[in-house]
């Protein structure tokens, strides 16, 4: 009898050790599995976006989602899988962007987010390359006598909840030693709500958010925007922090369109470059070499991109260029062939 009970134990722990291993297995599968197959399972891209900032982010009266945060978007979900309209957005407030992104919600994070140390470090995001380089600004009204920050001497400031502006906002009126009333706001909307309505002094946030919510006051020329700069804010995509896999697709599609017109190829030209004999763009293009299968994409994917969305420089003519009703001047976001600070390393 007690022969026959060891043999069962030993059975149960010879079984219990195979399960043990199994589970370590499956455990160490998922946790090696990159976003980039689960998105290709799921076949779409699921992005976060901004739905109130014209020219980045927001949502048209048709319904659709427009702006240059949505096109990088597109541009990912065109590497991916060839069709920038696989992807679905989901606007999300300041404060919901960050959870949205660790919890899964969203694949990449595509709104307007400035890349810091301690989100880099503690919140858990990858940042794929800059964007948009962007500072944080200040809008009063023309007829307030404010000219500049010194003039807001016990002034209410409004500023939007979960960014970095309110943060800026203490470190530069403290260096100038000029007090103030910060009023925090859940949301944008709320703040230039407020703004409008004459309950706050002066609104803050990027420069260019202001120039877009400037934009949609009911009387745009009575307010201007000062001159001071109180922060830098380079804005970029990020994603989860721990897949490089995924991290290196967002990344490359945004070099992919810096590159593209540093080379000038567009939308409209990209087919003439195809049987081109220069051996760097036959490689960025994918006629050459396995640059886009490194990345677990398809050959040509900058092909996919470029004629999804256009290379960068049309990207920003598009959304906030002379055309538009923003006209912002390229300044810093300009190539750097060109002064500026963007800059894609070889693909090679």
């Amino acid at each position: 009898m007690k022969k026959y009970l060891f043999a069962i134990l030993s059975m149960l722990l010879v079984f219990s050790v195979i399960l043990a291993g199994c589970s370590e297995k499956s455990d160490e599968e998922i946790n090696t599995k990159s976003l980039l197959e689960v998105i290709k399972k799921r076949g779409k891209l699921v992005g976060g976006v901004n739905a109130t900032i014209p020219g980045f982010g927001y949502v048209a009266s048709d319904g659709s989602y427009e702006g240059m945060d949505i096109d990088i978007t597109r541009a990912v979900a065109a590497a991916i899988f060839g069709d920038p309209t696989a992807v679905e957005f989901r606007p999300l407030s300041a404060e919901e962007r960050f959870i949205a992104v660790q919890t899964g919600e969203v694949d990449v994070l595509a709104r307007n987010t400035t890349h810091t140390t301690s989100r880099d470090a503690s919140v858990g995001l990858a940042f794929a390359p800059v964007t948009f380089y962007d500072g944080q600004g200040m809008m009063v009204r023309k007829d307030s006598g404010i000219e500049s920050l010194a003039d807001l001497e016990g002034s209410r400031i409004a500023v939007e909840s979960g960014t970095t502006t309110e943060l800026n906002l203490a470190d530069q009126m403290r260096k100038i030693g000029v007090s103030y009333e910060p009023v925090v706001f859940d949301n944008q909307d709320a703040a230039i709500s407020a703004y409008e309505q004459g309950s706050v002094d002066a609104f803050t946030t990027d420069r260019s958010g202001l120039v877009s919510r400037r934009s949609t006051l009911s009387k745009p020329d009575d307010h201007f925007i000062l001159t001071e700069v109180l922060s830098k804010e380079p804005l970029a995509p990020s994603v989860k922090d721990g897949d490089s896999k995924f991290v290196a697709v967002v990344s490359w599609t945004v070099y992919a369109l810096i590159q593209a017109e540093e080379y000038g190829i567009t939308q409209g030209n990209i087919e003439s470059f195809m049987d081109s004999d220069d051996p760097e763009i036959r490689r960025f293009l994918g006629v050459e070499g396995d640059l886009g299968e490194q990345l677990g994409l398809e050959k040509d994917f900058v092909v996919q991109v470029i004629k999804a969305v256009g290379n960068y420089g049309e990207l920003y003519d598009r959304h906030l260029g002379p055309e538009t009703v923003f006209n912002l001047e390229r300044g810093p976001n300009e190539l750097w062939t060109n002064g500026g600070l963007m800059y894609s390393p070889p693909f090679r």
